[in-house]
């Protein structure tokens, strides 16, 4: 059998997390309390699941909601990029918080703002 990218998706919890994918035609899902946790066991499940391949860190593709997103990578500070896409700061709080969902428009919108300094940060050089 041949082995192929397998998306998962992660959502918040009231308390950690949890992960869920459909592989053919059988649903894996766990959770956990972090995100390292999380593809540990995410990937269990999957081996679990199709014995017949072994799956790594590098076969899955994580996509987030935008909260379990910036709870994951608290580094990104999202006053700046709200500034930085053009978005109002309390909007994108709401996106985030769950209060509000945003439109497909306004995922890409914030998709996009975050690759872009993603892109920028993979040029970053220090002086040595």
């Amino acid at each position: 059998m041949r082995k192929r990218k397998i998306k998962v998706t992660v959502l918040k919890e009231d308390i950690g997390y949890r992960a869920i994918t459909l592989v053919g035609n059988d649903f894996v899902g766990t959770e956990a309390d972090a995100f390292e946790g999380l593809k540990t066991n995410m990937i269990e499940a999957l081996n679990l699941a199709n014995e017949e391949i072994e799956y790594t860190l590098s076969d899955i593709q994580f996509e987030f909601d935008l909260e379990s997103f910036f709870d994951f990578y608290k580094v990104i500070n999202a006053k700046a990029l709200s500034e930085r896409i053009g978005m109002n700061q309390s909007l994108l709080a709401q996106y985030i918080k769950g209060i509000k969902k945003p439109s497909p428009t306004q995922t890409k919108r914030i998709l996009k703002g975050i690759q872009e300094i993603g892109r920028e940060l993979t040029e970053v050089r220090f002086l040595l």
